[in-house]
């Protein structure tokens, strides 16, 4: 049995028949810039994070370096943030004119090390962006207490916690503010590329809706230097229609991972990541650590199993950064991108899949 790393279309049909005239209103009424979904969906978003706000951006990138620039981040600063994540969560800080300062990941649960957060504090130290990878949130309450004794922002990058919850409170709504992402592969995913920011504060949200519209507090009015970083209405539609099932698919996301976990536990050379009873995992990915990582995958691979690896080189290796750090300075990062193997995970598999995907794991991984 096949099965693929990810369904985009078995999820559009399970709801084809909310969709379409979601996206089709939106053209009959030719808002596509902005418009009243995208308001809607913010409204809506807000209220499922637990935060007074949502102001829809362009794609997660555009969500974490509008959100420092609100916060007034930039030239000369510097942010900290880990190096086990996606090339985004330093790559915005860059973007936002300040200085990426990198700490390593935990070995357990491959979340950024709160103990190793305090070292890397200067006095150009403005933010820290903590990293919710693979679904799960990080350790918040160590972080929020690091950031108030110093005076910090704390931004969330929550753009694989889509639902995901640190003690009874969502993503999102834990730091200052937070930052999603909604490309289509998300466990919340629009149809082109989307993202959001979450805040409470309301000056914040003020300035990072002048910020994706070029400035603007009314139109042809600039009252900063902003950009062109708007969530189009077409989007707002498909995440305003999608919304309401993430829970759901959230809950069918955690049924599967419950199998791998109970199919997997007890593996001598399969190693899981650890899951933390205060939070609330949604499971974006499935990620695991082999022996061996690229002959496992092809080996699945050639017995139709999709696999993905996230993320291959670490951050502080990436040429883009080349001359600021060296290998060796993050070796718990550089060990986790040489295993890291990222199995099927979507609301729409069965058991069946699950089970295959173990079947030819455990017999490939001896």
């Amino acid at each position: 049995m096949p099965v693929p790393f990810l369904d985009l279309k078995a999820q559009y049909r399970s709801i084809k028949s909310e969709i379409d005239p979601a996206i089709q209103a939106v053209i009959d009424s030719c808002a596509f810039a902005l418009g009243p979904a995208v308001e809607k969906f913010e409204r809506d978003f807000a209220a499922y994070c637990g935060t007074k706000y949502c102001i829809g951006v362009s794609d997660g990138t555009a969500a974490l370096e509008l959100a420092m620039r609100a916060y007034d981040i930039g030239a000369g600063e510097e942010v900290i943030t880990v190096a086990n994540s996606f090339f985004a969560s330093a790559e915005a800080i860059s973007l936002a004119g300040a200085t990426p300062i990198l700490v390593d990941c935990n070995e357990d649960d491959a979340l950024i090390d709160v103990t190793k957060i305090e070292v890397a504090i200067t006095k150009k130290t403005k933010a820290i962006i903590p990293v919710h990878l693979y679904g799960q949130c990080a350790d918040m309450d160590a972080i929020n207490a690091i950031a108030a004794q110093h005076n910090l922002i704390v931004i969330e990058d929550a753009c694989q916690a889509h639902g995901s919850g640190y003690k009874g409170k969502r993503a999102g709504s834990i730091g200052h503010c937070g930052a999603f992402s909604f490309y289509p592969g998300k466990n919340l995913g629009a149809y082109g590329e989307g993202g959001g920011v979450t805040t409470n504060d309301e000056s914040v949200a003020l300035k990072i809706r002048m910020l994706r519209d070029h400035g603007m507090r009314e139109k042809y009015k600039h009252s900063v230097i902003g950009k062109n970083d708007r969530l189009d209405g077409i989007q707002g539609a498909v995440l305003g229609t999608k919304l309401p099932h993430l829970e759901a698919w959230n809950t069918k996301r955690r049924a599967h991972a419950d199998l791998y976990r109970k199919l997997l536990g007890n593996h001598p050379k399969i190693k899981l990541f650890k899951t933390h009873a205060d939070r609330v995992h949604n499971y974006h990915l499935f990620a695991i650590r082999v022996p061996n990582r690229d002959a496992v995958q092809q080996q699945l691979k050639d017995k139709g199993i999709a696999t993905g690896i996230h993320y291959p080189i670490p951050i502080h290796l990436q040429e883009a950064y080349a001359g600021k750090w060296q290998k060796g300075d993050f070796p718990v990062a550089e060990r986790m991108a040489d295993e890291l193997l990222s199995l099927p995970m979507f609301a729409e598999m069965n058991t069946e899949m699950v089970e295959e995907v173990i079947k030819y794991l455990t017999y490939i991984v001896k």
